[in-house]
């Protein structure tokens, strides 16, 4: 599929969603404390984007059959991704699901306005978090602002940004999952290109002004494998059960630079 440059009518829309999704973390941000269910944040972010006039952009996403036809994956079920700790992407929320002191939950939020797409994700401490936990959320926040800086540089290509990610990274001790990436965003959730965390600099589509898309480096504290619950066909965790963080922005390449649309 070709890449979709946008307009900045277009870029205009994008921002209006994206600035729901930015409002919808300052409602959850002083509910994330120990005790409180991932669903209560589910709840709460859902009745804030629906008051706002948009759509939850997960929920009721993504089911998969297999060749026969049979339901491989059903729906994601809430408005929220959540990951605590050792889940990488894609958690369901629960009721059963409590935090903890010294969690780390990383939040996907996504939400359709009048027909156009916002998507970030944040990585959050809940209360007091030890020493690498703490570090390893300010590597990957720091690698995140890495990938905007390269891909915001002129005559960039999408490899660049991951060029930049990686060897800041792994020289940190962590590793980056390359498996999953960032992607376009427009009217749909995932258009092209695929942005990956890690690649040779001037690999990749050339970066152009309309361009849109998301960079969301998920970083992880020992090896960079994940394996897929098998249980809800979603929740992809690191392979050897260590920590990971994400922070992810959508941003619009534009005559002046990069906008990140996903900001208050």
């Amino acid at each position: 599929m070709p890449i979709i440059i946008k307009t900045p009518d277009q870029i205009a829309r994008l921002r209006e969603a994206g600035r729901i999704v930015a409002e919808t973390y300052e409602v959850l941000r002083p509910l994330i404390k120990p005790g409180v269910t991932t669903a209560e944040l589910d709840r709460a972010a859902e009745a804030y984007i629906r008051g706002k006039g948009a759509l939850p952009m997960y929920k009721g996403y993504g089911a998969a059959r297999d060749r026969a036809g049979r339901l491989a994956r059903p729906p994601f079920p809430a408005t929220i991704c959540v990951a605590i700790n050792e889940v990488v992407c894609h958690g369901i929320p629960s009721a059963r699901q409590v935090l903890q002191e010294g969690d780390l939950i990383g939040i996907d939020i996504g939400a359709r306005y009048h027909g156009w797409i916002g998507d970030s994700c944040v990585t959050f401490p809940v209360g007091q978090i030890d020493a690498t936990s703490r570090r390893l959320l300010d590597v990957t926040r720091h690698c995140l602002e890495l990938g905007i800086e390269a891909a915001g540089k002129p005559g960039a290509h999408i490899g660049d940004i991951g060029a930049a990610i990686l060897p800041y990274a792994e020289g940190e001790g962590f590793s980056v999952v390359r498996d999953l990436g960032g992607h376009g965003v427009g009217r749909e959730l995932w258009e092209e290109p695929f942005v990956p965390h890690y690649g040779a600099k001037g690999d990749g589509p050339r970066i152009e002004p309309g361009m849109v898309f998301t960079i969301e480096p998920m970083i992880n504290a020992g090896a960079r494998e994940t394996k897929t619950s098998r249980e809800d066909g979603w929740t992809i965790s690191t392979a050897d059960g260590s920590r990971s963080a994400q922070f992810e922005s959508s941003l619009a390449i534009t005559e002046n630079g990069v906008e990140i649309l996903t900001a208050l």
